[in-house]
């Protein structure tokens, strides 16, 4: 098929998420990808600085991963998960069980980050119920995103992403979030605040089901990042009033804050966690959702009850949790995280640079996360960064996708120095034309 036939009847037949089709650029077809590299139907090539919305741990198409997810093909491609289980989903859960902290090691597997929040959701409703307790009101983050499902909206409710469904929203309480950049004076003092707050709203609301937070950086909500101390704060708050802890480290999850998860940086102990993204090394859907023996213990008894009424056709996918287990087998090389910390380093050096820019402020770096504000385009989601900047970017052969007026990098670990060099070379001189 030629390639502008094709694109015809892409905006024919896609509606793309995220998108406003009438006034947004024509798709570009992407083809072929390999490590970092993305090409297009007319040859070229572009530097996935983003991992394809923070997907692609170790790039794409990684041999490694492909090969498991074809050796599992030809055993076995997909059977229900009620009633039956399969070796690829017991080998998954045992080696995240492993890496997780102590205390999280019952498995829940759904398709995506979006589910992987509302069975949390979901579990800690239940596990209040299942004790004659009704608590059904849960403490968010201002500009939180956890996905686009009903509960998850309602999570993110402090953002103005998802106003239309306003009135399908469930109770939330929203704080905001503590977020830092370089040079901030005020940080301790916002951070106190916030906690004030939060325990305040602990002792006076005997409603509250559990507080969900993306540790150490929001991603969606802008790549908002927050100190190591704030949350070992906020931990020991949640846990003086027997309350349950919610990580949502669907983005922050595999490496992505210098640690191969962010609560084993923090050193805190959440009570339910939520994994997907950087969980298969880009190639499947799939999320867990992974909690303690306390809690699953809750919801055990003689009839069905107090069982979890919750599932997907394609819970606990056997090609998924091969290409899980690959990118696992992945992680054990010490290379993995020694390229983390040497792009964490590049990033922070490189940030040093723009910092003499006056178009930008509020820079921010957490393991390979580097961001920023754009000056002069507003705040939050309406903002945007003019089209002929993002152009510019493409033209030099760079996929980034700014959030409002945040631009930001979250390459692939399979990055080379001097792809990441070329890319920090290319930002600047895009920022100076600003």
């Amino acid at each position: 098929m030629k390639n502008s036939k094709s694109i015809k009847l892409d905006q024919k037949h896609i509606w793309h998420p995220f998108t406003q089709h009438k006034i947004s650029p024509i798709p570009i077809k992407i083809v072929s990808g390999k490590m970092t590299k993305l090409k297009d139907d007319k040859g070229k090539t572009y530097i996935d600085l983003i991992s394809s919305w923070w997907v692609n741990t170790h790039g794409h198409c990684h041999p490694f991963i492909a090969k498991a997810i074809y050796k599992q093909s030809k055993k076995l491609e997909q059977v229900i998960f009620g009633g039956f289980t399969h070796e690829p989903a017991i080998e998954l859960a045992k080696r995240i069980s492993n890496i997780l902290p102590r205390d999280l090691k019952k498995v829940f597997f759904s398709d995506n980050g979006s589910t992987a929040v509302e069975v949390a959701l979901k579990i800690a409703y239940q596990y209040w119920f299942n004790q004659n307790k009704k608590k059904k009101t849960f403490i968010a983050f201002k500009n939180a995103y956890h996905g686009d499902t009903i509960g998850a909206m309602s999570l993110g409710s402090g953002s103005d992403l998802f106003s239309v469904f306003k009135d399908l929203f469930f109770n939330i309480k929203l704080f905001d979030y503590p977020s830092t950049w370089e040079g901030d004076t005020k940080i301790e003092e916002k951070e106190s605040l916030i906690l004030k707050k939060i325990e305040n709203e602990f002792k006076k609301n005997n409603d509250i089901a559990g507080l969900i937070i993306e540790p150490l950086i929001q991603g969606s909500g802008g790549m908002n990042i927050c100190r190591n101390i704030f949350m070992q704060k906020l931990s020991k708050i949640v846990k003086k009033y027997n309350n349950l802890l919610i990580y949502d480290e669907v983005m922050t999850g595999f490496g992505r804050t210098g640690e191969i998860f962010a609560c084993k940086k923090i050193k805190t102990k959440p009570d339910i966690i939520c994994l997907s993204k950087g969980l298969t090394g880009g190639f499947l859907p799939l999320s867990l959702t992974i909690t303690t023996k306390k809690i699953y213990n809750n919801f055990l008894g003689n009839n069905f009850d107090k069982a979890l009424a919750h599932g997907h056709s394609f819970t606990a996918n056997p090609l998924g949790c091969a290409a899980s287990i690959a990118s696992l087998d992945l992680f054990k090389s010490k290379k993995i995280f020694k390229k983390i910390k040497d792009i964490e380093k590049k990033n922070k050096i490189f940030s040093k640079k723009i910092s003499k820019l006056d178009s930008i402020e509020k820079i921010r770096t957490c393991g390979t996360v580097l961001a920023f504000n754009v000056k002069g385009f507003g705040d939050g989601y309406k903002a945007k960064i003019p089209e002929k900047i993002k152009n510019f970017f493409l033209n030099k052969g760079l996929l980034l996708r700014p959030l409002g007026n945040v631009l930001y990098i979250m390459p692939p670990y399979c990055i080379l120095n001097r792809e990441l060099n070329y890319a920090y070379k290319i930002i600047y001189e895009g920022l100076k034309k600003i």
